[in-house]
């Protein structure tokens, strides 16, 4: 088959395995899952695009502004982020061109990464544009594209429906009235499935300097007095059963660590009226985040939310950025992680408790294999979470899958998550994921570790009964 040329279209063995035989089964597999329905379990497309259905305004507001993934390098490349559009609200035409010229005029930055596959596999599989962006091409690559969101085809239910999503969750602070998904529910015209997910982590964490006033939304939003402790839970317990009524299968949590370490019911209570008073130390304000990532553990088992764990990430690293342009904007940066230690109160708690369910992600791919994997393949709970972030390149994928795999099998790991806020680039994630597992599983075949008929099971449940177990869906 000849190289793609700078016009020509993707391949379509891209990612599948070199070797001839071998590739040739991956592409059988690959066939066989292909078009089956994308479950995207964890995300951060805002459920108004769909609600509203407004068109898209211009390419450079859908494919590069609200994608991290792109800006960052960009970024790193000497782009600062406001010619990017970042934290500037809707763009004028030239301003959106402009931003689009610079995507185009920095393509080579993209080489190597996965962020270049997303890219081109939106670029032609959705607008139909198979020339590699350039100085050279980016204002007809801009057109083509505007061109095509002026159409009915390209609004944001179109798309959904064209993407073969079934299942797309949100990511949801615990205070909001999630307006948007009720709206989708009781539209007659609207047939997909959109969840919330309950995302506490502001409320759970004192040292914030937002969090009292974090506390007393809280309250008001469950009509529930949170000047005490006890009233702060129930807050906390009422918005979840109001995330249930409203479809949410799970609680994400996202925070530096993962020490879960209980406290005295007194000693909580002590240190949150000194929290909310402004009076507590550091110390003070980690025991009380890490005591209630046990409460949220407990909450779990009580109302069946999933527990998802995705710690070990340094918010908000370069402070002047987040100043200027608010967080999510690229420079979260992962730390070392720790898991045994750190959850075995709460697994000794909960860990074989019927009907919880802990999903753990992770950026350090050192725990992978020594610590993750062999929770997963010991407590009926845990899950081990596909790789996101980071590590949702082909590589890292691939070497997930041979770290946990040995020692938790494929039946203990979560289905793939996207983890996207860009809204385009879903499926061109979960086809890449797609394509990758079923390189490893035609590998397995090849050296005669998995049969050719237990290759297409697996593949098939990878994609559709991992991520309905795992988060219950």
């Amino acid at each position: 088959m000849p190289a793609p040329t700078a016009s020509s279209p993707l391949s379509p063995d891209r990612l599948l395995p070199a070797d001839p035989g071998v590739r040739a089964l991956a592409r059988r597999l690959y066939e066989s899952v292909r078009e089956l329905p994308i479950l995207s379990p964890h995300g951060h497309v805002d459920a108004r695009l769909l609600a509203d259905d407004t068109p898209f305004s211009d390419p450079a507001s859908l494919l590069i502004t609200p994608d991290h993934y792109v800006t960052r390098l960009l970024h790193a490349a000497g782009v600062p982020l406001t010619e990017l559009g970042v934290g500037r609200g809707p763009l004028a035409e030239p301003e959106a061109r402009a931003v689009w010229r610079g995507l185009c005029e920095h393509w080579a930055v993209f080489r190597g990464t996965p962020v270049r596959y997303w890219l081109e596999s939106e670029l032609a599989e959705i607008f139909g544009v198979t020339e590699r962006p350039g100085p050279d091409s980016a204002d007809r690559i801009y057109d083509r594209i505007a061109d095509r969101l002026a159409d009915d085809a390209f609004r944001p239910r179109a798309l959904f429906e064209r993407f073969g999503i079934e299942v797309l969750a949100t990511t949801d602070d615990p205070c909001d009235d999630l307006a948007a998904h009720r709206a989708l529910a009781a539209d007659p015209g609207w047939h997909g499935r959109v969840v919330p997910t309950f995302r506490p982590d502001r409320y759970l964490e004192p040292a914030r300097a937002d969090w009292a006033g974090a506390v007393a939304r809280l309250g008001r939003a469950a009509d529930i007095d949170t000047g005490e402790y006890d009233g702060y839970l129930r807050a906390i317990e009422e918005r979840r059963r109001h995330f249930v009524e409203h479809g949410a299968t799970s609680a994400d949590h996202s925070h530096l660590d993962v020490r879960a370490e209980p406290l005295p019911p007194a000693e909580a209570a002590r240190i949150f009226r000194a929290a909310l008073a402004g009076e507590a130390d550091e110390a003070q304000t980690t025991a009380f985040r890490r005591h209630m990532l046990l409460e949220m553990a407990r909450m779990s088992c009580e109302d069946g939310l999933v527990m998802t764990l995705h710690p070990h990430v340094w918010r908000n690293h370069h402070s002047p950025t987040s100043d200027r342009h608010g967080p999510d904007t690229g420079h979260d940066i992962p730390v070392r992680a720790e898991f045994t230690r750190a959850l075995r109160p709460l697994l000794e708690r909960y860990g074989t408790h019927p009907g919880f369910q802990l999903v753990l992600f992770t950026l350090d791919e050192s725990v992978l294999s020594r610590e993750i994997a062999p929770l997963a393949g010991f407590y009926p709970s845990v899950y081990a979470g596909a790789p996101w972030w980071f590590l949702d390149a082909p590589d890292a994928i691939r070497r997930f899958r041979r770290a946990v795999t040995e020692t938790a099998g494929f039946t203990r790991t979560s289905g793939f998550v996207d983890d996207t806020r860009a809204f385009c680039s879903i499926p061109a994630r979960h086809d890449m994921s797609r394509r990758l597992d079923c390189g490893i599983l035609a590998e397995l075949v090849a050296e005669h570790r998995l049969a050719e008929d237990e290759a297409f099971e697996t593949a098939a449940d990878l994609v559709t009964v991992n991520p309905r177990k795992a988060f219950k869906l």
